[in-house]
């Protein structure tokens, strides 16, 4: 019998990918070292180099999907106005395209990040999107554009509302020619929820 070969360029990109396509179709449970190794046309043996376990290749998936979604989300800023009203539906904008986009990598996403095994470098990555949020709703607040208050607990309900609404819509919940309206009206609530009263002063410098 002939062996495959180890050398496969870059191996652990396209066992990535390769798993990633297996996620999207059957789901975690069906994918397989042995397998990916197999359609990869490379040794059993030679995904062990960069994966330990299948635990270590999920892991690996749901870190790429994270870098994905923070690439996503900090691009959508830089393309936005400087309002708060702006930066936020940029970045609820593509919060809410990776996630329909993405269902089954989102779903592993959040399952790995409960994972209390999770590597710090893990735990970090899952933290993107509650930073993100922060200093929008820190960089409102200085605008005076965002109700005062301490910013973990004005930004939580901003974060669990985007989820949220994420998870309706890629359950299917929504139409998807209806998605686009339905998150307008969910940054429409969010904006009235977070609107400044009329004793509030910017807490920083004044309205740039």
């Amino acid at each position: 019998m002939k062996t495959r070969p180890y050398h496969h360029g870059d191996l652990r990109a396209a066992l990535l990918t390769r798993a990633e396509q297996t996620l999207r179709a059957k789901g975690p449970g069906a994918l397989s070292l042995r397998e990916l190794a197999r359609e990869a046309g490379v040794s059993p043996a030679a995904p062990s180099r960069h994966f330990t376990s299948k635990q270590a290749l999920l892991d690996a998936l749901a870190m790429e999907g994270h870098e994905r979604l923070a690439t996503a989300m900090t691009g959508a800023l830089e393309r936005a106005d400087d309002s708060f009203a702006d930066r936020l539906a940029a970045i609820a904008g593509a919060y809410v395209g990776f996630a329909t986009a993405n269902a089954a990598l989102l779903d592993l996403m959040y399952s790995v990040k409960h994972d209390t095994a999770a590597s710090e470098q893990l735990i970090a990555a899952k933290q993107r999107l509650e930073t993100l949020t922060m200093e929008l709703i820190e960089h409102g607040q200085r605008r005076g554009e965002v109700r005062a208050g301490p910013v973990d607990r004005v930004s939580l309900p901003v974060i669990a509302t985007l989820q949220g609404f994420g998870t309706v819509a890629v359950s299917g919940a929504i139409p998807a020619e209806q998605i686009e309206r339905s998150l307008g009206d969910t940054i429409a609530f969010i904006l009235r929820g977070n609107a400044p009263s009329a004793v509030d002063a910017p807490s920083g410098s004044a309205a740039e």
